[in-house]
């Protein structure tokens, strides 16, 4: 079994993303790589079983009924202009 730090592109402009990881990928940090929102993740299992992973992306000053999840981190767009908050839903 073999362990690796692995990234995966968030689409935009979606509030809700799916992300095909391994099962034993634990989500580490978002930033923007080249102009593209990114999350990272420790991979336990390079050669393991994959599944669908939901995660949120929510806008600073954006009123929400509630803010669910586990939250991943914070990325900017547009020089700081826009901030958007990632949260991974519950499986």
């Amino acid at each position: 079994m073999t362990q690796a730090i692995w990234k995966f592109s968030l689409a935009l402009p979606h509030d809700i993303i799916i992300v095909r990881m391994p099962v034993s990928a634990r989500a580490l940090c978002v930033q923007v790589q080249g102009g593209v929102p990114c999350l990272w993740a420790l991979v336990y299992d390079t050669e393991g079983p994959t599944v669908n992973r939901k995660f949120r992306t929510y806008g600073t000053g954006h009123e929400h009924e509630s803010i669910t999840g586990t939250y991943v981190g914070t990325y900017q767009l547009a020089g700081g202009a826009l901030v958007f908050h990632v949260f991974e839903e519950a499986a």
